[in-house]
């Protein structure tokens, strides 16, 4: 099977929701959401509806059936999507194994990805360096594979699969809401999973898969992803796709607390406001009294 390739290119926008079935959904996903279905509609464009379901330990069916649930509670429709189909289906991640595997096949052999057998706490006992975007811990470069490891000297259960980056190189793009960005390869982020050891794609190459198989020409999603839009476009660049636009939206904050929303929040998930009657689709502000300290 060949990596996925649009059966029919899509002439108009086509914009997306893609949310993870590991909790119930609260106040931030639903105003992310609801300005992606916005933006579609504002320009008569199509909404896919796409279930992230590749994390077999946190996600569950009840999620996923109850995540359509509230978003129709909150006044959202889509043109595709698991409950109504469409041409470029299935559209639930774990239904798309084959498809993944196809890319990865092909993300192999342009030699951008590497295995590396490297365990958590071997890379922790390096004591990386970590982003000054995001915290995260970098993977160290004298762990890179290099060119006298063979692929072959292990199985696929034995590795994860890295994309080597192109360290110093500054990656731009222009967000829709925020203007042009810039990360440095290398600084801001280091060697990323692509594929797991147990099987399953990365995060960041999943949605590139499928945002273009499924021919979506604007990505809208919280601003704490600006810096996955910097890898992925590594992806896109490797597989020689041309990427879709960026819209990333502010983050909802608690207002107890300052922090960002979390599926920990339950006073402020849909659900709770559904069950107590509320009034959906209205500004983040009406519902603070709704969110004690302690939900944190």
């Amino acid at each position: 099977m060949k990596a996925p390739e649009h059966t029919n290119t899509p002439a108009k926008y086509r914009g997306r929701i893609a949310p993870t079935p590991s909790g119930w959904l609260h106040l931030g996903h639903a105003v992310t959401f609801s300005m992606a279905w916005r933006r579609a509609r504002d320009q008569q464009g199509a909404l896919v509806y796409r279930t992230e379901d590749l994390d077999p330990d946190r996600c569950r069916p009840e999620f996923s059936r109850g995540a359509m649930e509230d978003l129709r509670w909150w006044g959202l429709d889509w043109d595709e999507g698991p409950d109504c189909g469409g041409p470029f289906g299935p559209y639930t991640q774990s239904q798309r194994m084959e498809t993944f595997a196809a890319a990865l096949k092909q993300l192999k052999a342009s030699g951008f990805i590497y295995p590396s057998p490297h365990s958590r706490r071997e890379i922790k006992e390096r004591q990386p360096q970590q982003s000054p975007v995001d915290g995260d811990p970098l993977f160290p470069v004298e762990l890179r594979n290099t060119s006298s490891d063979s692929p072959q000297s292990y199985a696929e259960e034995e590795v994860n699969w890295r994309f080597r980056v192109p360290d110093g190189q500054i990656i731009r793009f222009i967000d829709n809401r925020s203007g042009e960005k810039a990360y440095l390869a290398g600084r801001d982020f280091g060697d990323f999973i692509v594929w797991r050891r147990d099987g399953l794609p990365s995060y960041d190459f999943a949605v590139v898969v499928d945002d273009h198989a499924m021919g979506i020409t604007e990505v809208v999603r919280g601003e704490d992803l600006l810096v996955s839009t910097a890898r992925q476009l590594l992806i896109y660049k490797a597989m020689g796709w041309e990427p879709p636009e960026w819209y990333h939206c502010g983050l909802v904050m608690d207002p107890a607390t300052g922090r960002r929303l979390s599926k920990t929040h339950q006073s402020l998930g849909l659900r709770a406001l559904r069950e107590k009657g509320l009034r959906p689709g209205l500004e983040p502000g009406a519902y603070s009294s709704l969110s004690p300290s302690q939900d944190a």
